[in-house]
């Protein structure tokens, strides 16, 4: 059926936002399209932030196709909610999800908030998820088609009326079907490659980014079982838990790999262990939540079976929920399986099946 909506489309130069235009117009939705301007690294002191180009990209599509485009500006509430939450976690000795929090408090937050004050109805996206109706009017979230590309995990903070005024018009389809509805429409970023950036900082390394805007506190790099001091660190925020490459500790006469299972933060001390089961806190069955959102009108209660993937490339896996019953954003978690290097500060998505119901932080 076709839609009458208006529709503020959220382009970011790449084609998957692209084809999502694509596909709303040819809906007949009433659809317009916007570039989020986030973050300029105007000095290029931290690698390639080619958001000049993502514009000239965003906007040749538009042009493309026949949609009225605008750069809306929201590098101040970048700053202060997604660039501040990064820093300050890693300062803290946390692992924080910048992406995540992007999605809740800038794509799906401020900027869905300008939409609605100029006039649109919902904002879209080109995130491999999907929307599914229900009777009394509310709206479930699911995987994407493509298992390869499904993004939900990157959604897992949004809550009911965020759904209700999002659109994910590309998450019936797969990525090499994607690439062809582009190709056949003549996109002028068909075949433009997928950024891997921090979400909207551009092709920057996460150790670079944090160079230059966390100081350096040096420490000890100590073998966990009995405290050997086997080198020492720039830093703790350079690390994480389950890390194996980067660390500066060489393998063992055996051949055996160091692996971060701990950070210190009375001492600074970065912790490492050989790389295998045994390896003291490397791998964890239960684990604290907070912070947790659901975009469910009924979120679970008590102590439920449910499924969690507990970062965005790794399956879901199954888990007991217990919520906490002084604190409704707490919850206690046990894994069905023992889980590897989960660090604090990452987030949990939570899923009854292939749905998405929510999400936490670990502790």
């Amino acid at each position: 059926m076709p839609s009458s909506d208006r529709i503020l489309v959220a382009l970011s130069g790449g084609v998957d936002s692209a084809v999502a235009a694509l596909l709303l117009q040819e809906s007949g939705a009433d659809v317009e399209a916007a570039y989020m301007k986030n973050w300029i690294n105007e000095d290029e002191i931290i690698g390639d932030c080619p958001w000049e180009q993502d514009i000239v990209d965003a906007r040749a599509v538009a042009e493309h196709l026949g949609i009225p485009f605008r750069v809306v500006n929201l590098m101040e509430e970048y700053r202060e909610r997604v660039v501040a939450y990064l820093l300050d976690g890693y300062q803290r000795g946390l692992t924080p999800n910048p992406d995540v929090m992007c999605n809740r408090d800038i794509k799906f937050g401020v900027f869905a908030q300008w939409a609605h004050d100029h006039g649109f109805d919902a904002v879209a996206t080109g995130h491999y998820a999907q929307r599914r109706p229900q009777p009394d009017g509310t709206w479930q979230l699911l995987e994407g088609a493509d298992p390869n590309k499904d993004q939900t995990y990157f959604l897992a903070l949004l809550e009911q009326a965020q759904l209700a005024a999002a659109r994910f018009p590309i998450g019936h389809l797969e990525k090499p079907a994607l690439r062809q509805v582009a190709a056949e429409a003549g996109l002028p970023n068909a075949t433009k490659k997928d950024s891997q950036g921090i979400c909207f900082i551009g092709q920057v390394k996460m150790q670079d980014f944090l160079r230059e805007y966390v100081p350096d506190q040096p420490g000890p790099i100590m073998r966990a079982t009995d405290e050997t001091l086997l080198g020492e660190h720039r830093g703790l925020h350079y690390f994480t838990l389950g890390q194996r490459k980067g660390i500066g500790v060489p393998s063992n006469t055996d051949g055996k790999a160091y692996v971060v299972v701990g950070k210190r933060a009375e001492d600074h001390a970065l912790l490492v262990a050989f790389d295998e089961p045994e390896a003291p806190g490397l791998f964890t069955q239960e684990v604290s939540v907070h912070s947790l959102r659901w975009n469910t009108p009924t979120p679970p209660e008590g102590v439920r079976e449910l499924e969690g993937k507990v970062r965005y490339r790794d399956p879901r896996v199954r888990l007991q929920f217990a919520a906490d019953p002084a604190n409704p954003t707490r919850a206690r978690i046990r894994f069905t399986e023992p889980q590897r290097g989960l660090a604090a500060g990452q987030i949990l998505a939570l899923y009854d099946g292939n749905r998405l119901i929510g999400g936490g932080v670990y502790a």
